[in-house]
């Protein structure tokens, strides 16, 4: 496949996860945080979002798995990694902190972001930052190690 068609195939495939989130209200941090408050107003909807999600994508994964290349590449690029170490470990508890107290994860983040609302922005410059500092962080520690 040339190189502009995999873009093309890859733009659409964002922007109908882009519409997907919107959609399903992904994009309205109260949403979230309403799903998270069990003791409260609670908002259910999140679990039957997640639950469609989980049915719409697994029989497909399980019929792709068998086969030997996706159909816009060369090859799957699955997960190998199986261990849980202690990076996976704090990276999931900030990530849900930071989910708990935002009412937004990464993908709905860049969406909302489009809205221009300022409250939005901070967040979403606030992702990038955390993701870059991440990075510096990784790399300092890996140096250490060697």
């Amino acid at each position: 496949m040339t190189d502009k068609r995999s873009h093309v195939v890859a733009f659409v495939s964002g922007l109908l996860f882009a519409i997907g989130l919107g959609v399903a209200g992904m994009t309205n941090p109260n949403k979230v945080l309403n799903f998270l408050d069990v003791f409260g107003d609670w908002d259910p909807s999140l679990a039957l979002v997640m639950a469609g999600a989980i049915l719409v994508y697994a029989p497909v994964y399980r019929r792709i798995k068998g086969e030997a290349a996706p159909k816009f590449a060369e090859r799957f690029h699955w997960p190998t990694k199986q261990d849980v170490d202690a990076k996976l470990v704090v990276g999931s508890i900030l990530f849900g902190i930071g989910w708990g107290i935002a009412g937004f994860c990464p993908g709905p983040a860049i969406v909302a972001a489009s809205t221009g609302q300022a409250s939005t922005l901070a967040f979403f410059a606030a992702m990038v930052l955390g993701m870059l500092a991440q990075g510096v962080v990784a790399r300092r520690l890996e140096q250490r190690r060697n």
